[in-house]
């Protein structure tokens, strides 16, 4: 049997999925929390540890992020699934970097969890089309060689918080600034480092020594 943890702060969700993983063949669920630090703890004194992890992002306390870092660094035996609405890619590279084996949408059909499930306790990962396009064009960006350029004091602070989990909305509350003013100041970050996306900005930061890699 294939042994499960679920780990997400929506009860009513997580109560659901139990239900749903248990029914598939050959794989149960052996414990249920609503957060990382809630995982950490048992997985201290815990004497049956799980084969894969279905990991919530976003959580209270202690995020899947920071959890799936911890396990990568206490128990690297296990495998994390990351299950959650985020689509956002600079969340997805960020959860891969910690560790997770894949990452997959809460939307999906049970066939296709059932599926990364069998694969990662199998390969040891699974990775969505969504996924690999990201990694794929992340991979591009890591090799890529920046131009040197000199960075405006707001552009550096847009460019740090486009390494965080929020929104460019958010980012805009913040710095004080109106969401057209944030657009105007990415569009510019875009052309000055000759890069398409949010990940590009984040990899730039990372690769410069901005940001640390697992801020």
């Amino acid at each position: 049997m294939i042994k499960i943890i679920i780990v997400d702060d929506h009860i009513l969700f997580s109560q659901a999925l139990r239900g749903l993983v248990d029914d598939f063949k050959d794989i149960e669920v052996i414990g249920q929390f609503k957060n990382g630090k809630e995982l950490q703890e048992h997985c201290i004194n815990c004497t049956v540890a799980p084969d894969i992890i279905l990991m919530d992002v976003q959580m209270p306390i202690v995020n899947g992020i920071e959890a799936t870092r911890w396990l990568k660094k206490k128990h690297p035996k296990i495998k994390v699934l990351a299950l959650t609405m985020n689509d956002d890619e600079t969340t997805i590279l960020k959860m891969l970097r910690a560790g997770a084996k894949g990452y997959l949408l809460k939307d999906i059909h049970p066939s296709v969890l059932r599926k990364a499930i069998k694969r990662t306790h199998k390969k040891g990962y699974y990775y969505t089309e969504q996924v690999s396009d990201t990694l794929l064009h992340a991979d591009e960006i890591k090799t890529k060689t920046f131009k040197k350029v000199e960075l405006r004091p707001r552009e550096l602070e847009l460019l740090k918080y486009s390494a965080k989990e929020i929104t460019y909305r958010e980012i805009a509350v913040k710095m004080c600034l109106s969401p057209k003013t944030i657009d105007g100041y990415r569009e510019k970050l875009f052309s000055k480092l000759e890069v398409k996306s949010r990940i590009g900005l984040v990899l730039y930061a990372v690769k410069e020594g901005l940001i640390d890699e697992e801020e």
